[in-house]
């Protein structure tokens, strides 16, 4: 089909940017350059792409599969010519919120104790499972429904509680554990990055209604004015406590699962290695 590099960095910018325009900044090419990029690769391949409006510019479904396998093979493309040029990268981990709470520190220590010659480096992701099948990241912690096979390895770590938040002056706070019936009549904020609890935790005829926040400082912030609650994991307690806020147990609510994901086949040379330190260690 004569696909070049080329045509694979234009479907990826596009994706990315949603626009022509902040696909050709980000490539530095013109926009009509880019355009005739895009047009040559849906010719070469036969396949629309890229469904464009006046005002919009999305990928459709074939576009979106391609997109996300080029930005696959063009970052293991790019990391094995930086690895000639300058020796093998470090394991990178991906995670979106909390990581493993309490249990982060001693064990990214004791992997650096055994194997001091192997770095490992950790990438907060808003999607770490749309960051694994991009190569973006070799292996990551999820508290979300792991991405199917045959593509990706899951194990399951642990079961972890989750926790409400509340502000300190809240009513709740005196409280030494909260049922989800204490917040059905409350707003929940739920993070778009990253969340794992909303109000489907709650029966169809008592949920509560909920409030969009774009990251975990806008969580906090909220919850510690006091205008809505938050419901997460409970190592959340332990990655970010915050002034105003406090967290309470949830008797009645089910735990989440943690899971360790990585590709099928490895992105890099330590990931087994690393997937065994951390089953040794919990």
């Amino acid at each position: 089909m004569n696909v070049e590099l080329r045509h694979l960095r234009a479907l990826a910018a596009i994706g990315d940017a949603g626009t022509i325009t902040g696909a050709a900044a980000a490539l530095h090419v013109t926009q009509p350059a880019l355009s005739r990029t895009l047009g040559q690769l849906e010719a070469r391949l036969g396949a629309k792409l890229v469904e464009r409006t006046t005002r919009s510019l999305v990928l459709t479904p074939a576009g979106l599969r391609l997109q996300e396998r080029a930005h696959r093979l063009l970052n293991e493309l790019d990391e094995a010519l930086a690895e000639v040029a300058g020796g093998p990268r470090p394991l990178r981990v991906g995670f979106a919120w909390a990581t493993l709470g309490e249990l982060t520190v001693p064990l990214f220590q004791r992997w650096r104790e055994a194997n001091p010659d192997s770095p490992v480096r950790l990438h907060r992701c808003p999607e770490p499972d749309a960051a694994l099948r991009r190569a973006e990241v070799d292996v990551a912690f999820l508290r979300t429904e792991p991405p199917p096979a045959p593509d990706f390895v899951a194990v399951a770590l642990f079961r972890e509680p989750r926790v409400a938040a509340v502000a300190e002056h809240d009513p709740l706070a005196a409280s030494g554990a909260v049922r989800l019936a204490d917040l059905a009549d409350r707003t929940v904020a739920v993070c778009e990055t990253a969340a794992t609890s909303g109000a489907a935790l709650w029966p169809p005829q008592h949920r509560p209604a909920t409030a969009d926040v774009a990251n975990v400082d806008e969580w906090l912030t909220e919850i510690a004015i006091g205008d809505v609650v938050g419901v997460t994991a409970e190592s959340t307690r332990h990655s970010h406590p915050y002034p105003g806020v406090r967290y309470l147990p949830i008797s009645d609510a089910d735990p989440l699962t943690v899971h360790l994901v990585q590709p099928r086949v490895p992105t890099h040379p330590g990931t087994d290695a690393f997937r065994e330190h951390v089953l040794r260690s919990l």
